[in-house]
């Protein structure tokens, strides 16, 4: 096998794998906080934390797989090496960034609903909570 095409390939699993985790890990812990976030409404946290996983993959490993294409093609293994760890940081500081944008916007949806704790949920058809008109 080409040294460049292990290396990217080692860049893209590891990457995948860093990306299923963090999602994995933000799905899991992130329920509690949008329960909170919605007033107690687990079902709409539910829906709202599926699309958040849903997206989290799609712009992560869009962003992973257009950046492989990205830099010099390393051509021994110390350049393989310096490749991934690069890549890899940027990675990992897109994830992270990617992050704290839906907390801080959860955190503002939060706020707004405990300075308004009495306005009224519209119902839908369904009977489901809609939205919190201010």
């Amino acid at each position: 096998m080409n040294t460049s095409v292990g290396i990217y390939a080692a860049y893209f699993l590891v990457s995948l794998g860093m990306t299923i985790w963090v999602a994995r890990t933000l799905h899991k812990n992130g329920r509690h906080f949008l329960v909170d976030a919605l007033d107690g409404n687990a079902e709409v946290a539910d829906s709202v934390n599926h699309l958040l996983l849903v997206g989290f993959y799609l712009v992560n490993l869009g962003f992973i797989l257009l950046f492989l294409r990205v830099g010099e093609k390393p051509e021994d293994l110390v350049q393989g090496i310096e490749y991934i760890s690069t890549k890899l940081g940027i990675v990992t500081l897109v994830l992270g960034g990617m992050h704290f944008f839906n907390m801080f916007n959860f955190a503002r949806m939060r706020k707004r609903g405990l300075d308004h704790p009495s306005l009224p949920m519209a119902r839908g058809a369904a009977g489901g909570d809609l939205d919190r008109t201010p």
